[in-house]
């Protein structure tokens, strides 16, 4: 264990004494994710930081849309379902399929609504 006394104001938010517990600091990094993985978690949570992402995605529990259905839910344009759709795609939170002219979007799998719903749990608390 390494002590130094630290010459700044304990705001609660650190440390009086630097005091480095090698040992625990040494255990935790080695379970620590790779930095792409934890960049990639990063960027699958970003994509949830968007409100209409969020309602698309919400739609999209209770069935499976084509943008016009999501469009005149939401009360957004069809470009702008169109490209938060495409966000969504690329990040494999949804899955399209082509039907005749239309393309039906449907949730990935059960893991977005996994997410969502543990996020509503963590604000209702």
């Amino acid at each position: 264990m390494v002590n130094e006394k630290k010459n700044t104001v304990n705001s609660g938010e650190s440390c009086e004494f630097l005091c480095v517990h090698e040992e625990t600091v040494k255990k935790v990094r080695s379970l620590m994710p790779e930095d792409e993985t934890l960049y990639d978690l990063a960027e699958l949570f970003r994509i949830f930081g968007d409100s209409t992402r969020i309602k698309i995605l919400f739609a999209l529990f209770e069935a499976e849309l084509c943008v016009c259905d999501i469009s005149t839910l939401l009360g957004a344009s069809q470009t702008a379902v169109s490209h938060q759709l495409r966000v969504l795609k690329n990040n494999k939170l949804v899955n399209s399929r082509k039907e005749g002219k239309n393309i039906f979007y449907s949730l990935a799998d059960s893991h977005v609504r996994t997410i969502i719903g543990m996020g509503i749990e963590h604000i209702e608390e």
